[in-house]
């Protein structure tokens, strides 16, 4: 729990009446679920004790206020140490408008309220390797503690190199033993209460986060209920009752001037051409420049008039026949021209105009959504000039390549000399404007998608009239353009405004820019323009380069129009620029920030003023009340403070409204932010070919409050955001692009941008009169681009410090500001480009400072803060940062980051409240009330075996030996295994006698080397093969009891060895039967590194046996003596081993042969490990009783030979196999493109009548679809695919067999699993989890659902444990010590109630469900199907609901295609994922987010741990499952060597 100071003593606490007590207690759990924030946890807290403690509560506030002042927020102290991954980019900047003094003066001191701390968070881990070059500080230190002496050292760091995932091994960690007496040295055991082991502690970092996140530890629940309540998320915080509220009176549009009538205005904008071009033909129209910054070519008006004319007589007569033309008028033409030539473009442009047809400016040939526009809008042909022409991408025949989402175009020429001359009696044919389409200019929306803005030659005209009334320009004014001039305002004044009043516009391209920032103030100086178009960009780089050129002047401006005017940090750049430049003549009053938009085109614009005028005022708004759309004047703080300029008047013969921004367009009060609408015929009409967005966008008719319209005037919507102030001055806040809703709250994306950019760690201001440098440190590298700038002019020169030096270019630092939707709400994802000289340690302070100040100052947090490497984001044709396609490249994880960190605790409130014991209503009292109400208890059962008709082999013998002399005798030549290896070829065969002849040798051995008595445990360590078995029944034959175990790998014997020295001690074996490749190796000098190879038991290798045979075989007295033992690691990384009787042995081969039809003409194949459960059954049991003969695959084979499984299917005709998940998965990832190879082979799997995967978990419902569907066609039928379900207590509880129905399926709601129910619902719903039916319940076997903590039946299609009883069930653990209590409670246990026989059930410790389908069983009644959901052991508990790792993990898998598996845990109520990433490590820091997204949205829960590793890390037992407290273990050791640890805040 966070520290509050003072807290009051626990004697006040306990006066507080009950109720207030109740209300503490429930905010301390909300506190520690993270259902409130660490602040109105205290101000709630404050509030209920105010009225019982004043002087408490003062001294509270106190405290709080401090801790306020001295605590950085929560998430400014994490960051990430990953590599600097470089991607091949093209380079740029972008348009730096976010530069603010007053901004950066206000972040400086929120920051300063943070007092400089150690950092005591975590920073990521970040591996050291090839790709990455990490400081050493960002490494894992190493633990000093003594970890138990784990099996697990090295499993992951031998293969973290490696792509292929090692053999499966089974991996314990040491000590851990089900069922060992209580009185037994447990020092080693991770089972305390909370979760923490006894000799062992929590990781560093992991600890640091915990201190972070001030979450307490907390016991688990230790009682689940029924929730009747589907509502389990309670979506966005409701507003608060206290925000700011309009208060003005509504609004009344507003009014320009009236437009003027002036005598001389031409008809149509064609027409102005004319006359200029035939009147004024060598005035100068059009300058451009080279790439050094001179005039390169001007153009002149009667060449424009003449250029236009000849394309638009080339594009109606000459590009088809005369009877069937390419073009018609009102046809669409893309223009494809580069930024540097705006001539041509401007000769294809009037020429179309001219010819009647559309123009379609575009920026850049190739992109996809451009091509999307140019479908839309039915485009052919593409205009283009020969230089453009060449630098386009062709094909190896010269053609133009077909651009992805382009319609195929036909390219045209429009250079000169291939236009052909019109004749002399040809004319255009231009008539007056009206409302048909002029042109189509397009616009990039939020999301990315491009959209054409259709504009009519009359609002073509109209505008063009309105900009030349408002800035009154006049014929012979020259204008310096640097804008884009192919679309907005450096279209519409330096292109159509130009030739509307016979002006020369003077183009600055982008590319001059980039190498002399000076280029138009020089254009503006040589020419004595009158006019500049500028943005705030372009202004920052004169500041930076004015020292190149001292002697310009700027006296000749009277209309400085800056076109981002509209941007509320503009402000800054403007002073800044006039402070500087006003003595080079620049005034005052020159400046002219306006606003525009696509749609509505000019919203408005300042006009210029007369000299010596006062200067319009500034708005000082409130960033909070901004949040809340109301306008209010700031007082109080001023570091939260906007500081904002106005963009003029409404445009002449315009009104303006401001309108709520979301909903109805109802009008705004005048105290109200909104949405600002503008009506005018100077506007857009369309969106071409999207009438239902047209609609809301330019035919907007204003409500009133009541919702009546407000007059009959259609507007236009522009976008921008704003309000209309004093003087009818119209202010704008921000854009409706960057609009960010979060939880209720508005915040503009520039806003957080300029917040971000005014963290500068290294800035450095060098002050002197007149000009404005940037001073940095020696050491740093200068940069072409502007993050930051101050300015001022103080009285005197101050010496610049000797270890700074003066930068006349720009640094670079960019940043891009979205939302993404994630869990019901909006969240703010920041992304910088990181400097490549910044270290991790700079990176983090600049990070966590970031998040600081946008918390201080915005009140909002930030969701995700990533850093890219240098000149890595998606740019625009201009430059600047492509938004949506960032965005884009986040959200599918391609964005590639150096640095991330993610604050989903800070950012995530709307989580549904933790579930809570409910008192007084139990599971056992609502199950009763069900089973009253007629409820159908939910059981199921296999056939009677009683009833069961069989010859007399079970009469006769009642134990395997016995059944195998008998087949010795009956049936000598009859083979029973045929042993395969890697080619195929069988390598090894037994028949009865064979088998039993080595039998009697081994047991011969036994007594005379091993001087083992009747009952003496042999553990029996070999490779799956005959070896095996015979040593098996020799044991048997010997009285002794064998226990199986897995030989340890040669090359990774410390991981493996002391998993079977735990099992020898364990077992308390007398002697291992073992090869002697095998002997050697348990006593060689690796094995004596990792186990005490000189207390082995005796070993003795069977490789070389006497021929002497027993001189007589063991009979067990009574079936129920102990057959052998089977241990196995279980999944949470228990080992557990039971003992199966010689009864149960019958019972079990009785059940699968009835189950399988199995008889001594059938042929079977089993591709499994032979070392445990129901694997250990087929192998070694099952074809001694049924006489059937197996084919032995080893499932290691399958690694050298992915076609050795099927092709030995197809070769024998084998009707039944079984294999594993793991053999499953090896065959469908491998085989998955080779399916032509296996048909080419001749492999046909149609004689498969069952294959049957065995394992004790849920089915993998998706891995059985790929591999049925893979190879259905080679005959492989859907059908056939099945699984088994056993468990420790019983191996083998269903099994799909030859006969009943075929296996059914059921989607299930996930949100019920969580509160242990069952909800079925149809396929395709949201939150839907497909299960699989586990196969059919056995001969025998008996199963009911019960509530694991009533011991109690529970009904049909009700979540409960699975009990099993059943003849095989195994009779106990075998342990050193036996538990009584641990025995009866697993294998002897009745029902709590309902079951009169007192039936003794065995508990599989597996949660499932029984449900009754349509279909018929065998036994004629309607078949009962077992569900099975997922291991007990194995689930998490978090926020009192009980989670499977594996459904986690299946939507983790999905989110990425570099993702090979994962694997998910608790610690210390952390949810830890790791994943294996099979991708490049570029990769590994975009899954960090989408891990994080995946888990919020789909499971309600935040991921506290992202661990990425190497292909191989997570480890696999022999049954393909997972062993995810091995994983935990080894990675709070430290030895998962990982990629990446990202530690989420």
């Amino acid at each position: 729990m966070a520290e509050r100071g003072l807290e009051p003593s626990p004697a006040a606490v306990a006066a507080l009446p009950p109720e207030v007590r109740a209300q503490l207690a429930e905010l301390e759990l909300e506190l520690s679920e993270g259902d409130i924030t660490q602040k109105g946890y205290e101000k709630k807290r404050s509030k209920l004790l105010s009225p019982y403690s004043p002087q408490t509560q003062e001294t509270d506030s106190a405290v709080q206020k401090e801790l306020r002042n001295q605590t950085p927020a929560p998430s400014a102290a994490q960051t990430s140490a990953p590599s600097k991954y470089h991607r091949t980019r093209s380079g740029g900047a972008r348009d730096e408008r976010y530069r603010s003094d007053i901004h950066t003066e206000a972040v400086q001191a929120a920051l300063a309220k943070h007092k400089e701390q150690k950092m005591a968070l975590p920073m990521p881990t970040k591996r050291r390797s090839t790709f990455v070059q990490s400081p050493a500080d960002a490494c894992t230190p190493p633990e000093n503690f003594s970890a138990p002496p784990d099996v697990t050292t090295t499993t992951s760091s031998s293969s973290s190199s490696s792509s292929i995932r090692p053999a499966n091994i089974d991996l314990p960690p040491s000590g851990i033993v089900k069922g060992m007496h209580k009185g037994s040295n447990r020092s080693s055991l991770m089972d305390t209460a909370d979760g923490v082991p006894v000799n062992s502690r929590v990781s560093t970092k992991i600890q640091q986060l915990l201190n972070t996140l001030k979450r307490p530890k907390r016991p688990p629940l230790k009682e689940f209920f029924v929730d009747d309540s589907e509502e389990i998320v309670e979506g966005i915080p409701q507003p608060d009752p206290n925000q700011p509220k309009p208060e003005g009176r509504q609004m009344t549009p507003v009014k320009g001037e009236p437009l003027g009538v002036i005598c001389n205005w031409p008809p149509a904008l064609e027409s102005a051409l004319q006359r200029w071009g035939t009147t004024q033909a060598k005035c100068s129209c059009l300058t451009a420049l080279d790439m050094t910054g001179k005039p390169v070519y001007t153009l002149t008006y009667g060449k424009l008039w003449s250029r236009s004319l000849k394309l638009a007589y080339t594009l109606l007569n000459k590009l088809g026949t005369k009877n069937e033309p390419v073009l018609k008028p009102g046809d669409r033409v893309a223009l494809v021209y580069p930024n540097n030539d705006p001539v041509m473009f401007m000769v294809a442009f009037y020429g179309c105009l001219l010819a009647e047809v559309i123009p379609v400016p575009i920026e850049d040939a190739g992109g996809q959504q451009i091509g999307f526009l140019l479908g839309s809008c039915g485009i052919a042909l593409a205009l283009t000039s020969e230089v453009c022409l060449k630098g386009l991408p062709k094909t190896q025949n010269g053609e133009i390549v077909q651009f992805k989402g382009w319609p195929r175009l036909k390219w045209v020429v429009t250079d000169s000399k291939y236009l052909s001359k019109p004749p002399k009696d040809w004319q255009p044919h231009i008539t007056p404007a009206g409302t048909e389409p002029a042109y189509i200019e397009y616009k990039t929306s939020k999301e990315g998608s491009v959209m054409g803005v259709t504009v009519s030659r009359l609002a073509m005209l109209s505008h063009c009239q309105a900009l030349s009334q408002a800035c009154n320009y006049s014929e012979g004014e020259t204008i310096v353009n640097v804008l884009d001039f192919k679309k907005d305002a450096g279209l519409w004044h330096g292109m159509f405004a130009n030739v509307m009043n016979k002006m020369h516009t003077i183009s600055v391209p982008y590319s001059v820019m980039k190498t002399c920032p000076l280029s138009w103030v020089q254009r503006v100086h040589a020419h004595k323009a009158k006019v500049a178009l500028v943005k705030c960009r372009d202004l920052h780089w004169a500041m930076m380069a004015h020292r190149d050129q001292r002697d310009v002047s700027l006296s000749s401006l009277r209309m400085l129009i800056v076109t981002d005017g509209a941007n509320p940090w503009s402000v800054s750049s403007c002073d800044a620029f006039l402070s500087l430049f006003q003595s080079h003549g620049l005034k005052p009053e020159a400046i002219c920030p306006c606003a525009t938009s696509a749609e509505a085109m000019t919203v408005a614009i300042r006009r210029p003023g007369v000299p010596g005028a006062p200067l319009p005022g500034r708005a000082i708004l409130s960033m909070n009340g901004l949040s809340y759309g109301v306008i209010r004047v700031n007082t109080e703080d001023k570091n939260s403070a906007l500081t904002v300029q106005d963009v003029g008047h409404v445009m002449p013969g315009g009104m303006m409204c401001i309108v709520k921004p979301d909903g109805p367009p109802q009008l705004c009060k005048t105290d109200e932010i909104g949405e600002i609408c503008v009506s005018s015929r100077t506007g857009g009409m369309m969106y071409f070919g999207l009438a239902g967005v047209t609609k809301n966008t330019f035919e907007v008719i204003p409500v009133n409050s009541a919702g009546s319209p407000v007059g009959d005037v259609p507007f236009i919507r522009s976008g921008l955001l704003g309000f209309v102030g004093p003087g009818s001055l119209v202010f704008v806040v921000g854009k409706m692009d960057g609009l960010l809703m979060v939880s209720g709250r508005r915040h503009n994306a520039d806003d957080i941008v300029a917040t971000g950019l005014a963290v500068e760690s290294i800035k450095t201001v060098y002050r002197g009169r007149h000009t404005g440098l940037l001073a940095v440190p020696q050491t740093c590298q200068a940069r072409p681009y502007l993050r930051t700038f101050s300015l001022s002019v103080p009285s005197a020169r101050k010496p610049l410090p000797p270890d700074l030096r003066v930068a006349r270019v720009l640094t670079s630092f960019r940043i891009a500001v979205f939302s993404v939707s994630v869990f019901y709400d909006e969240r703010i994802v920041v992304v910088a480009e990181q400097r490549p000289d910044a270290s991790e340690e700079d990176s983090f302070q600049w990070m966590s400072r970031v998040l600081q100040a946008i918390d201080s100052i915005h009140q909002v947090g930030v969701y995700c803060l990533a850093l890219v490497p240098a000149n890595t984001l998606p740019k625009t044709p201009l430059g600047g940062i492509h938004i949506s396609q960032t965005k884009q490249l986040f959200l599918e994880g391609s964005l590639h980051p150096c640095n991330i960190l993610m604050c989903p605790h800070t950012c995530v409130t709307n989580l549904p409240k933790p579930r809570q014991k409910q008192p007084g209503v139990g599971p056992a009292s609502v199950m009763v009330g069900n089973l009253v109400a007629g409820k159908r208890i939910a059981q199921a059962a296999g056939r009677d075996l009683g009833q069961i008709e069989e010859n007399d082999l079970v009469r006769k013998h009642q134990f395997l030996a016995e059944i195998l002399q008998w087949r010795a005798q009956a049936t000598p030549d009859h083979v029973l295994f045929m042993l395969l290896n890697a080619k195929g070829t069988t390598v090894c065969t037994a028949s009865c006698l064979q088998l039993h002849k080595r039998a009697e040798r081994i047991a011969s051995v036994l007594g005379d080397k091993g001087h083992l008595n009747a009952g003496d445990n042999v553990v029996l360590l070999y490779p799956p093969g005959i070896e095996l078995i015979a040593a098996f029944y020799g044991c048997l034959y010997a009285g002794c009891i064998p226990v199986t175990v897995r030989p340890p790998h040669a090359q990774n014997l410390t991981a493996t060895l002391p998993t079977v020295r735990m099992i020898v001690d364990v077992s308390k074996a007398a002697c291992i039967l073992t090869s002697q490749t095998l002997m050697r190796l348990l006593r060689s000098r690796e094995a004596a590194a990792a186990v005490d190879v000189k207390t082995w038991p005796t070993i003795i290798d069977t490789d070389d046996l006497p021929r002497k045979r027993l001189p007589q075989l063991y009979k067990p007295p009574t079936p129920e003596m102990l057959a052998y033992l089977d241990f196995s690691v279980s999944t949470t990384g228990m080992l557990t081993g039971v003992k199966m009787s010689h009864s149960a042995v019958n019972a079990l081969c009785r059940a699968i042969k009835l189950q399988c039809e199995l008889y001594s003409s059938r042929q079977i194949a089993i591709c499994l490990d032979p070392y445990c459960g129901l694997g250990f059954a087929l192998w070694c049991l099952c074809s001694v009783y049924s006489g059937h003969q197996s084919v032995l695959i080893p499932p290691m084979e399958l690694e050298n030979n992915l076609f050795l499984w099927l092709a030995t299917v197809n070769q024998y005709k084998i009707r039944d196999t079984f294999c594993s998940y793991s053999v499953m998965e090896l065959c469908t990832k491998g085989l998955g493109n080779q399916v032509e190879v296996l048909k080419t082979r001749g492999i046909n799997l149609s004689c498969v009548r069952t294959c049957v995967v065995v394992a004790e978990e849920r089915p993998r419902v998706a891995l059985q679809q790929s591999f049925s569907k893979l190879f259905k066609d080679i005959g492989l039928s859907p059908r056939a695919v099945s699984t088994t379900f056993g468990s420790r207590v019983n191996v083998a509880i269903c099994l799909q067999g030859t006969s009943g129905p075929d296996p059914t399926t059921v989607y299930v709601d996930l949100k019920s699993l969580r509160h242990d129910r069952v909800r079925l619902v149809e396929r395709g719903a949201p939150q839907s989890l497909l299960l699989s039916e586990s196969g059919k319940i056995l001969p025998g076997v008996k199963v009911v659902i019960v509530n694991p903590e009533t011991k109690g039946p529970v009904g049909d299609s009700h979540l409960g444990e699975i009990w099993v009883n059943s003849p095989h069930t195994a009779s106990g653990y075998y342990t050193i010590y036996d538990s009584e209590t641990l025995q009866a409670d697993h294998f002897n246990t009745r029902l709590s109630f309902g079951d009169a026989a007192q039936t003794l059930w065995a508990r599989t410790g597996y949660l499932g469900f029984v449900r009754r389908t349509e279909l018929t069983a065998a036994t004629g009644e309607r078949h009962d199907a077992l569900y099975v959901v997922g291991a007990l052991d194995e689930t998490l508990e978090l926020r009192g609901l009980r989670y499977h790792p594996i459904d986690i993990e299946t939507s983790v898998s999905r989110i990425h295609r570099s993702i090979a598996e994962c694997a998910v845990f608790t610690w210390t109520n952390l949810l830890v994922v790791v994943v294996e990433l099979c991708g490049s490590e570029q990769e590994a820091l975009d899954l960090v987010p989408l891990v994080t997204n995946v888990v919020l949205e789909e499971h309600y829960l935040i991921v506290g741990v992202v661990v990425v590793v190497d292909p191989g890390v997570i480890p696999i037992n022999s049954r393909g499952e997972k062993q995810r407290m091995h994983l935990r273990d080894s990675f709070l050791a430290d030895q998962l060597d990982p990629i990446y640890v990202a530690y989420n805040m």
